[in-house]
């Protein structure tokens, strides 16, 4: 099992993301700069969080148009698993594996606090690990992270279940105090119509050890590995 994390000029995550992987759940983890593509194949591809390309035009709009992109939609494709945390969701939905976009949060403020998140989805190669309704803590920081789409894309997205977590406070209720950047309906992790892509604005890397004051994110990670390991999405192999 092999994974990779995508080195952007401006991703400030990505050490993280690799630690987690590689050292804490034991998963051999490349990291890969933009610009040397993907030269090999991978069973897991996470674009990390930062400030690719300084956020310029819109956060990830840059990004989301370098060639390495044509490399992760084939690998997503394949069946493979795409994960977009923060800044990486950014690219994500502005490369269309998702709908909608991340926009400047509704108080244009950069925001770095603990959130709650509801589980909506545990049925996704994400998101198996977690019990339906399940709070998790886990910490955002960001400015543009509020999600929005059509009314349209947003029920199509509760029909589909494809959506993975909304807001909460600590009780699991979504208020509007407890969505801290006005995201449609509280929405902030999209699935893929494949459910093999993860769009998510929170860090689940930096809540994935006890040390760091919480590990509920770490079972996104786990249920990635669960899924590969049990064939439930195609491994590397398969797709050469």
């Amino acid at each position: 099992m092999r994974f990779a994390v995508v080195q952007f000029g401006g991703s400030n995550c990505d050490r993280d993301v690799w630690h987690i992987l590689q050292d804490v759940c034991g998963v051999s983890t490349d990291l890969v700069w933009y610009k040397e593509r993907l030269r090999d194949q991978y069973d897991a591809i996470v674009i990390p969080g930062g400030f690719s390309y300084g956020d310029y035009l819109r956060a990830g709009a840059i990004a989301a148009r370098t060639p390495i992109m044509e490399d992760i939609r084939s690998h997503a494709d394949a069946g493979r698993l795409v994960l977009g945390i923060c800044n990486g969701a950014q690219i994500g939905a502005e490369s269309g594996l998702v709908p909608g976009i991340f926009t400047i949060n509704a108080y244009p403020k950069f925001v770095c606090d603990w959130v709650h998140l509801r589980v909506e989805n545990t049925t996704s190669p994400f998101t198996s690990q977690y019990r339906r309704g399940e709070v998790i803590r886990i910490p955002i920081a960001h400015k543009e992270g509020r999600y929005v789409a059509p009314p349209a894309v947003l029920e199509k997205l509760e029909r589909d279940n494809r959506i993975a977590f909304r807001f909460c406070d600590p009780y699991g209720v979504c208020t509007p105090e407890s969505n801290p950047n006005g995201s449609a309906r509280g929405i902030t992790g999209i699935l893929g119509t494949r459910d093999n892509i993860l769009v998510m604005m929170p860090h689940p890397e930096r809540a994935s050890e006890p040390v760091l004051g919480s590990d509920a994110g770490r079972k996104i990670f786990d249920s990635m590995i669960h899924a590969i390991a049990s064939g439930s999405v195609p491994c590397a192999e398969e797709g050469l």
